[in-house]
């Protein structure tokens, strides 16, 4: 039996970089977005692009997202 090919440690530590990052953005935006229901500004709308941007590496994001749409759009017909 041969063991199977692991990744390059670039291409490994580039993935992790990437969600690293993503979850970093997503994360100050959905906060910023909180902030903002409190503050002057956007703050559901912020809230919906933080989760966009985290729903591109993080699964659980992406249906709380979904979820959110339907949601919306069952309400707003």
């Amino acid at each position: 039996m041969t063991p199977e090919p692991t990744k390059p440690l670039e291409e490994r530590s580039s993935g992790t970089v990437r969600k690293v990052a993503v979850a970093v953005a997503g994360s100050a935006v959905t906060a910023a977005g909180v902030a903002m229901l409190i503050t002057p500004g956007p703050g559901l709308l912020a809230m919906a692009a933080g989760l966009g941007i985290l729903g591109t590496e993080f699964p659980a994001a992406r249906r709380t997202l979904n979820k959110l749409r339907r949601r919306n759009q069952d309400g707003t017909e």
